[in-house]
């Protein structure tokens, strides 16, 4: 399989070779070159599988450049039980009538970016060794990307991180799981503003094309397409879940809808993928918090990202994002791949601020399966009580984003799956709020809150981070 650009200008380019870009060469988002069909008897072939063996068939799809006994390894070290609490690395248990819960916080910082930041600290450790590359990873969190990278490439050769966030905007626990961490190769770096500024300063780099290639700049962020491939296999593991129950006969004929929380929009793309490529998915529902902006885009077909002023600060912080990286992909694919009219709607953000694409509406989720809500921090709350008194389960409150957006959308017949984001001991206010409990950290991680910080704080000036790379990159 061959990677192209969003955008037209970069020539196709194998797995291994995009590990490490990240952006396109061109400024666009990577996009696999054609999307294969799976049938019905090689998804079937698949049921028996462990989550590394299955993880090893996915991928295998997309880094046709990796040699199987390689991948399949990488796979087995990413998915051991040393780094997930869960036997099955990834637990599918019902909710409620007609939702269940895809647990896909098991891994070790609690979150649901664990899943494709494991593999992706094998992946590229991989690629680096065997091409003699450094990279100086450059990426933005707003609370779980963050952790999640730097715990998956922590202390891997030729590899350094500089993670920024927003400055007040994470949750304590998500801040000490970051800036706690020692090693050498970890930079945490607090930016004053909100996500979106810090997003905006990895792009502004990443698209400086004499800077990235001087200095080795790659990212971790949702738009590496290494992670939206790697979050595809969970949507073929819940599926194969699902349906296990189901007579043979008609499991090929097994739908499911899948609600995805959502602020960047690379979860629900991998979701996109996996529908594509032949997992019976009837409806990918997107949950917004009250940066909202993706639900309207979904509800009237304008696509219309809000100033930092205008982001709002909520008790769901990992969605609290207004300019969606991972849209774009979306975009091309509705505009039937064409690189100009991607570029001409593009324009037309930059010049009005706003993509109008109502012409399209129709097919969103006529042809795409997508549909969409918002929750809010009200909300969040009722959902967070009423799961925990209906069933003793604690949510944290992005899930619970979810699972009340969920409950919109339910057909009977069609199972309904809510992908967890992160566990609920990474948000002890809200579920406090909520429940009337205290939850407890977990126990490997009691001393976390307490542990020495190490954070660079900074202004948001372009040139102050570009000083600090180049000082403190890695280089082979």
């Amino acid at each position: 399989m061959k990677y192209i650009s969003t955008r037209g200008g970069m020539e196709p380019a194998p797995y291994s070779a995009i590990l490490l870009e990240g952006l396109a060469t061109d400024g666009g988002l990577v996009v696999p070159q054609t999307v294969p069909r799976l049938t019905a008897e090689q998804l079937e072939a698949w049921r028996s599988l462990s989550y590394p063996e299955l993880a090893t068939e996915v991928l295998g799809i997309f880094a046709t450049d990796i040699p199987r006994e390689d991948l399949a390894r990488m796979c087995r070290a990413a998915y051991n039980p040393e780094n997930f609490v869960a036997e099955e690395i990834v637990p599918v248990t019902q909710l409620e009538a007609g939702i269940s819960l895809v647990g896909l916080s098991e891994g070790p910082t609690l979150a649901f970016k664990d899943m494709a930041m494991q593999f992706l600290g094998q992946s590229l450790e991989y690629v680096l060794a065997k091409t003699d590359r450094a990279l100086n990873i450059i990426g933005a969190t707003s609370g779980d990307t963050g952790s999640a990278a730097e715990y998956a490439l922590r202390g891997k050769d030729g590899i350094a991180v500089f993670m920024l966030s927003p400055q007040g905007r994470m949750s304590d626990f998500q801040r000490a799981q970051m800036y706690s961490l020692a090693d050498d190769n970890i930079h945490n770096i607090a930016v004053k503003g909100v996500f979106d500024d810090c997003q905006n300063l990895v792009k502004a780099l990443s698209g400086d094309l004499e800077f990235k290639r001087a200095h080795e700049l790659g990212t971790v962020n949702s738009i590496n397409l290494g992670r939206i491939s790697a979050q595809v296999v969970y949507y073929f593991w819940a599926w194969l879940r699902a349906s296990d129950g189901a007579a043979a006969e008609d499991r090929a004929s097994f739908e499911v809808s899948v609600t995805v929380p959502s602020g960047n929009f690379g979860n629900i793309f991998s979701g996109y993928l996996a529908k594509a490529m032949g997992v019976p998915i009837r409806r990918l529902v997107l949950a917004a918090n009250e940066n909202n902006v993706l639900d309207e885009f979904f509800r009237t077909g304008v696509y219309a990202p809000r100033g930092a002023a205008d982001t709002h600060a909520t008790s769901s912080p990992s969605m609290d994002i207004s300019k969606a990286s991972n849209l774009e992909r979306f975009v091309f694919e509705v505009v039937g791949r064409d690189p100009e009219r991607l570029a001409a709607a593009w324009q037309e953000l930059a010049e009005t601020g706003r993509i109008d694409l109502t012409a399209e509406l129709a097919r969103f989720e006529a042809e795409f399966g997508f549909q969409s809500g918002t929750s809010t921090h009200a909300d969040r709350v009722a959902t967070i009580k009423s799961v925990f008194d209906a069933s003793g389960t604690v949510i944290d409150p992005h899930t619970a984003d979810g699972v009340k957006v969920a409950r919109e959308f339910v057909e009977p017949g069609v199972p309904m799956l809510v992908l967890e984001t992160a566990k609920p001991a990474k948000f002890p206010e809200i579920v406090l709020e909520a429940t009337g409990q205290r939850i407890g950290m977990p126990e490997h991680l009691a001393d976390l809150l307490s542990l020495p910080q190490r954070v660079t704080e900074m202004s948001g000036d372009e040139d102050e981070l570009r000083a600090f790379i180049a000082e403190h990159a890695v280089e082979r």
